[in-house]
């Protein structure tokens, strides 16, 4: 079978973010400009350089699993759970009844049960080793939210955890879309989930200076694209869809959100955390993936950019959609809904991928949000601090991770 005759359609999304909850919530709190950034509640922060970011509220693992195996699992790997409940129950598909060696699970993080392993090795420091958790290693490896997802489900297809920063959950969604294309699933659940906010990891980002410090108005810290924007906001979520050739969905008469009709990944071989500064390692992501998809830059009709409000990445970021799009650049929506969510790293392709998806479906686009004063480097449409009312029938969406990975997919409204 040739390749470009499969065509991959996504029929289930879900989302576990700090706008909400669910796709629903989410969507309506990017669309209404309603921030999930907030100060740190579940450590005592106060001796941090940034004492905020974007936390998961109101979410209660035992609406999936049971509390006993909860405690067994990573935060992570609950809003994975979680997510992955919500994309299965909206995409209407009987997993009992169809072959589940056919189905697989590419669910990444990037950097998975950070907080397990950072309260397991205080266990070890105060008491010694006899102390340690024996579900210490099954908690911490980023694996396991793909592991669990297909253990709970029984899917036997193809499974692994993919863990490339921040473009985890783009890279996972289109590693799934060329495994159904290839023919070796009928169908996958892709994404990613961070569950990033402890200590330590905290410090970490805020010594490398990567950090909004804007600890007197946390809402306002995330300001993608504006010339006074100091860093990125770290948050926490998952956002895992359910795709599926168009044969498949067919034949069992799914309702289809959207299809996946280009993706391209490549390294800038630039530096550890920086990007490549001409950002010329994302434009050639940018046009492999239109070039995949068979559509010229003037197709794209909105751009959910990385976006994450750092001096570098949204100046370089900029500067690769003016290399690929040219005189189109300037008259395509470009947002960074992270305004509003905060950074959720590895998660971070999973739901805004999903928003792009809502935006073909609902003609309207989310806007960046905490744009008042343009950075005079990035020159684009913005769409700047409301949503707006467009027709959208194709929408990129981009993330860039640190180690120069660079992933992009395409997303077309589905036509039968």
């Amino acid at each position: 079978m040739n390749l470009h005759d499969t065509r991959v359609v996504v029929t289930g999304t879900g989302v576990i973010s700090p706008v909400g909850n669910s796709v629903g919530d989410a969507w309506d709190s990017v669309l209404e400009g309603r921030s999930g950034i907030g100060p740190i509640t579940t450590f005592d922060a106060s001796d941090f350089r940034t004492r905020f970011a974007g936390e998961v509220k109101d979410f209660d693992i035992t609406e999936f699993i049971t509390a006993k195996e909860a405690r067994r699992l990573d935060p992570f790997c609950h809003y994975a759970i979680g997510a992955t409940s919500e994309a299965v129950t909206s995409s209407g598909i009987d997993l009992q009844a169809i072959d589940n060696h056919r189905i697989g699970v590419f669910v990444g993080s990037g950097i998975g049960g950070i907080r397990t392993f950072e309260q397991q090795c205080g266990c070890y420091a105060s008491d010694g080793p006899r102390r340690v958790s024996p579900f210490l290693i099954p908690m911490f490896i980023s694996d396991m939210a793909a592991g669990m997802i297909s253990i709970l489900y029984d899917l036997r297809g193809p499974n692994f955890s993919i863990v490339s920063a921040c473009a985890t959950g783009s890279h996972a969604i289109g590693e799934a879309w060329w495994t159904i294309k290839r023919g070796d699933a009928d169908a996958m659940i892709a994404g990613g989930s961070e569950a990033c906010l402890a200590p330590t990891g905290l410090a970490g980002f805020s010594k490398m200076k990567a950090l909004s410090e804007r600890n007197d108005d946390p809402q306002t810290a995330s300001r993608p694209f504006d010339v006074d924007r100091d860093g990125f906001v770290m948050a926490e979520g998952a956002g895992v869809l359910v795709i599926e050739s168009l044969e498949h969905a067919t034949r069992r008469d799914a309702t289809i959100l959207a299809e996946i009709i280009g993706y391209s990944a490549n390294a800038d071989a630039h530096h550890m955390t920086a990007p490549r500064p001409d950002g010329a390692g994302a434009a050639v992501a940018i046009r492999r993936a239109l070039e995949r998809a068979n559509i010229a830059p003037s197709d794209v009709h909105y751009i959910n950019a990385h976006g994450t409000s750092t001096p570098f990445n949204d100046k370089f970021e900029t500067m690769a959609i003016r290399s690929v799009f040219g005189d189109c650049a300037r008259s395509i929506p470009v947002s960074s809904t992270k305004a509003l969510t905060g950074h959720t790293l590895g998660a971070a392709g999973g739901i805004e991928t999903i928003f792009c998806i809502q935006a073909l479906n609902h003609s309207v686009v989310p806007g960046t949000f905490n744009l008042h004063t343009v950075d005079p480097d990035c020159d684009l449409d913005y769409v700047p601090n409301e949503s707006r009312e467009e027709q959208v029938k194709v929408a990129l969406n981009m993330n860039f991770g640190f180690g120069g990975h660079n992933a992009v997919l395409v997303i077309k409204k589905f036509e039968g």
